[in-house]
């Protein structure tokens, strides 16, 4: 009498016959891909793990608690957000850049980077640094109208 194979080895069976990829495609799922430009996606998640990482503070052994791990996250978050000063809002902090401050903190140091560069001709071979407060901040910014085709709305998709 031949053996016959049950639904869930002919499975495993059709699974090894085609990559697992494909069989899920054909199936309807997609796997999941690094999408840049999305707001939950990997670049703000590393950008924020590494400046974690490097800070001084950084713990080197597990918290005791979960009340000292809330205790640390809420130091690290308060300095991030009214002490460390980003580089993509012009070395501010976003404390600064919500509240306006920014604009004139940067105006400010417009003037005096370009009174130095006045006084200091020969340490300035290019133009000053730009302090204009960008209005819109990305880590990685969306492509232009132009970029855009069917084909790359279907990889979207």
């Amino acid at each position: 009498m031949p053996i016959t194979a049950t639904p869930s080895r002919r499975l495993l069976a059709e699974l090894r016959a085609a990559t697992l990829e494909s069989r899920l495609e054909e199936l309807g799922d997609l796997r999941s891909f690094s999408r840049p430009r999305v707001s939950n996606d990997n670049p703000y998640s590393e950008s924020l793990f590494r400046t974690i990482k490097y800070r001084p503070d950084y713990p080197r052994r597990p918290f005791r608690s979960q009340e000292e791990a809330c205790r640390w996250a809420c130091a690290f978050v308060d300095w991030n957000s009214h002490r460390h000063r980003h580089s993509s809002i012009r070395f501010v902090t976003p404390d600064q850049h919500h509240s306006g401050q920014a604009v004139e903190l940067c105006r400010h140091r417009a003037l005096v980077y370009e009174q130095a560069s006045q006084r200091h001709l020969c340490r300035w071979s290019r133009s000053t640094r730009c302090w204009i407060q960008p209005e819109v901040v990305w880590i990685n910014p969306p492509p232009s109208e132009n970029d855009i085709t069917p084909a790359r709305l279907m990889m979207v998709a």
